[in-house]
């Protein structure tokens, strides 16, 4: 199992800095003319974030203590993390349809309430949150536009009133 989580880790560093290198293209820092931060900021502080992530989890294989080794993933979990995957595949494939404000919540209704089997109370909080959230983050702070498909005319007194 160490060797697994070195492997992963090393494997995630290496894109990490890939990532890193290729949002350089673009400007990192704060860009004056339009009073936020550059093109590549995002990408590449999440890439160094990542990096940082995967080089602590190397370093924990190196100083932890020596765990038997046994398969990979079990059944059950290789099951988990199928359904998983396939329900992002479902979420990412709505995206451009049904927008990123309806595509995300429906995921996270279904990894909350279906899959982690939470309460209504918390699934609710993060099924109206999150996209919210997300809308003040990205369209209203950064003034990244997200894909909102069949729902954009409900977007526009938002559009309106911020912009």
């Amino acid at each position: 199992m160490l060797m697994a989580d070195r492997i992963i880790a090393a494997s995630i560093m290496a894109l990490s800095l890939y990532f890193m290198w290729h949002a350089t293209e673009l400007p990192i820092g704060w860009n004056g003319k339009t009073g936020g931060p550059g093109g590549g900021a995002f990408p590449f502080w999440l890439s160094a974030v990542m990096f940082c992530c995967a080089g602590g989890i190397l370093v924990r294989s190196y100083r932890g203590k020596k765990i038997q080794s046994g398969p990979f993933f079990d059944p059950e979990t290789l099951s988990w993390v199928v359904s998983v995957a396939i329900a992002l595949v479902v979420a990412i494939a709505l995206i451009p349809w049904a927008g990123a404000y309806i595509a995300l919540p429906l995921f996270l209704f279904w990894y909350l309430k279906v899959f982690g089997r939470h309460g209504w109370v918390l699934t609710g909080i993060l099924c109206i949150a999150t996209p919210v959230f997300l809308f003040f983050f990205f369209e209203v702070t950064l003034k990244i536009l997200l894909p909102k498909g069949l729902t954009e005319p409900f977007f526009l007194p938002l559009y309106a009133r911020f912009f």
